[in-house]
């Protein structure tokens, strides 16, 4: 592989950065800190408290779906404590790229950068559907599901996101914070009609190894509901990507990674118990919309529900803007050093990546639009996290390893068995991805045999040295080179 210099010479490739480059694609310093990076984490994931969870009584049951909420609840924990020393040795735009990039090479950290880029595009778009379908049944301004509501939020959103960061952050705060009270006073009111008999009484799947009333499809069903589980953590490893913009990123990102993770642990057992107590899990495997359902058991709409109702269209409003932001600083890292179209990383003049922000944005739109199916889109994004997971875990373990004297200001409760927990548990779900959805699996991986091989072909010959995680990386082997020497 050869990585541009930032001095040109008759060896370099004809088509080398310019001087200027980094100073085309910079970002906006110390717009973020520590309360506001909690609030983007919490807002990445909020939405999937509201919907999407509940499918996973359908595949597990209630004592499946639970036990794979804990199971993977340990997965993020574990991953979170690993990223947070991650970020604290390279806070980089690149996130999981950067940290897969320093400890296993630029094939490493395009695998992982792509996996995430494959989330990151593909939640947004879904959840564009299921902001048409919460638009439509609330009845608001007599819109429909369609084309046009799908439009109108990438539209607004994006165009908040590119007036700046500092304000991008706040509006996510502040309709995050809306979405979080709005759980806490569903988690009250459905406590209060709480009934512990109608936790497991979906019918049990007679010819299911391991099959009774708590677990009423099996040990499979269990396995098969990992997926579901992840919802209510799924996009919380985002936070890392707004490093360059973060004050202080080496402290401030490793409290916030950790703030988020204790509020969603919080976030989804209080709405996971209270929902199936207050309704029965048989009613809600199937609902679009499971926390109003938990509160209306004959069906009428209550003052609560109304309320529970327009929040959660505030939830999805939250997690789509929060991944939007996530996807575009993906996009950034991995254009801004070569590994895709170097134009794709240009930023404007309020210091925001535009093409990072619309080439997704339109990406996204085009499928919402042409499909409809925001849950297969939702399974692809699944797929891609389950591979980013595992390969950010294996990276804190390979750097533990191989670079044991690094300067950690933050080191990862446990250390590489905490890591090493997260690798298992993110190969389990990987694997569960195909117990759900085959089709959308496979299509996750056609995306990623593109990808790889316009890398292989083109990209890795082109790489740019002065983009921040190559550089970190090849200080990483100049060092070893002369520790060897």
């Amino acid at each position: 592989m050869t990585v541009e210099s930032s001095s040109p010479s008759p060896a370099e490739p004809a088509d080398a950065p310019a001087d200027d480059y980094l100073e085309r694609r910079t970002l906006r310093r110390g717009s973020a800190g520590w309360l506001l990076l909690t609030g983007l984490g919490v807002a990445y994931v909020v939405s999937g408290d509201y919907s999407g969870w509940n499918f996973g009584l359908a595949e597990g049951g209630f004592g499946g779906l639970a036990i794979a909420m804990v199971l993977m609840g340990v997965m993020y924990t574990c991953m979170v404590f690993s990223l947070a020393e991650l970020s604290s040795v390279l806070p980089t735009a690149g996130g999981g790229y950067g940290f897969a990039r320093r400890a296993l090479g630029p094939w490493g950290g395009f695998l992982t950068g792509t996996a995430i880029l494959i989330e990151y595009v593909l939640a947004p778009a879904a959840i564009s559907i299921f902001i048409g379908d919460y638009v439509e049944s609330l009845g608001l301004f007599g819109l429909t599901s369609g084309w046009p509501v799908y439009l109108a939020c990438f539209v607004l959103f994006i165009g908040i996101h590119l007036w700046g960061v500092g304000e991008a952050l706040r509006f996510s705060f502040v309709v995050t914070g809306i979405a979080v009270a709005a759980l806490l006073v569903f988690a009250v009111g459905a406590f209060l009609d709480f009934d512990a008999s109608k936790l497991n009484d979906i019918p049990v799947k007679a010819d299911a190894f391991g099959a009774n009333s708590w677990l009423p499809m099996g040990l499979l069903g269990l396995w098969a509901a990992f997926p579901f589980g992840m919802w209510f953590f799924l996009g919380v490893e985002g936070v890392p990507l707004a490093a360059e913009e973060t004050k202080d990123p080496a402290r401030t990102l490793p409290r916030a990674i950790r703030w988020s993770m204790a509020i969603l642990v919080v976030l989804a057992l209080l709405t996971f118990f209270a929902s199936a107590g207050a309704r029965g899990a048989n009613a809600l495997q199937e609902a679009g919309n499971p926390l109003v359902e938990a509160l209306q058991p004959d069906g009428e709409a209550t003052a609560l529900s109304r309320v529970v109702n327009y929040a959660g269209l505030a939830g999805l409003v939250a997690s789509f803007f929060s991944l939007i932001y996530a996807g575009s600083r993906q996009l950034f890292a991995l254009s801004r050093a070569g590994y895709l179209p170097r134009f794709l990383s240009l930023t404007s003049s309020r210091k925001a990546p535009y093409l990072g922000l619309l080439v997704p944005g339109a990406i996204g739109f085009g499928l919402a639009a042409a499909t409809g199916d925001g849950a297969r889109m939702l399974n692809v994004a699944v797929f891609g996290a389950t591979i980013s997971y595992a390969l950010m875990s294996l990276s804190h373990i390979v750097l533990r390893r191989r670079e044991p004297g690094l300067e950690r200001p933050y080191r990862t409760p446990g250390g590489v068995l905490t890591s090493s927990v997260a690798l298992v548990l993110a190969c389990a779900a990987l694997v569960a991805t195909f117990l759900v959805d085959v089709t959308a699996a496979l299509i996750a991986l056609a995306v990623y045999v593109v990808a790889i091989a316009y890398f292989g072909m083109y990209s890795r010959k082109h790489l740019v040295a002065r983009a921040p995680e190559e550089e970190f990386a090849a200080l990483a082997a100049a060092e070893a080179e002369l520790a060897r020497d």
